[in-house]
């Protein structure tokens, strides 16, 4: 029996970010690409690749934060696959494990795991750190609303008359999502 497949797994979090530098000269002979953001459960990509794979395939990513939301998910997956006899292997962190992975191997999976996770939460308060300094000088007034109030008081009042919501959203332009925010009654300040 000849190598299994070389599988790539991609994660990016934005429409905009370039999903082909993660495994930019890395060859693989087949590739599962997501769109989404990390803290998602909503992997499509990730659970057709992890059905996919086979026993004596290697799933390549580019680093431990692409596959995994946290700590805990990291170790799920790489657990899981390397159980069924599929290799993980990281480019980034140039780590390969497999099911015969020593409590060593374990530790390290856990350790750069975890300063991954680490990383991504520092960035996350800084990030928030800066929304918030950049509030105070008024610098920062957050995303312009979807509709002018006239077109809100508008679309509340065809959607209390009766008129699919679907067919109102799609009308503005605007996600059912982002209509039902304006149908709803305004949080008061204090929560």
């Amino acid at each position: 029996m000849g190598r299994g497949q070389r599988v790539g797994y991609i994660r990016v979090s934005s429409a905009g970010q370039n999903p082909a530098r993660q495994l930019d000269g890395v060859e693989v002979d087949r590739v599962f690409t997501d769109t989404v953001s990390g803290k998602s459960a909503d992997r499509l990509q990730l659970q057709a690749m992890l059905a996919y794979v086979r026993d004596g395939d290697t799933v390549i990513v580019h680093s431990m934060d692409r596959l995994a939301r946290n700590l805990d998910d990291l170790r799920r997956l790489v657990r899981e696959l390397t159980g069924r006899g599929v290799a993980v292997q990281f480019v980034k962190e140039q780590l390969t494990f497999t099911a015969e992975d020593s409590p060593m191997a374990t530790l390290l999976l856990s350790v750069l795991g975890a300063f991954a996770e680490f990383e991504r939460a520092l960035i996350r308060e800084r990030q928030l750190e800066g929304i918030a300094l950049a509030k105070a000088r008024g610098a920062y007034t957050g995303r312009k609303p979807s509709l002018t109030p006239g077109q809100a008081e508008a679309l509340r009042a065809r959607a209390a008359a009766g008129e699919p919501k679907a067919g109102l959203a799609r009308e503005f332009g605007i996600s059912r999502q982002t209509l039902y925010s304006y149908l709803s009654p305004p949080v008061p300040a204090s929560l």
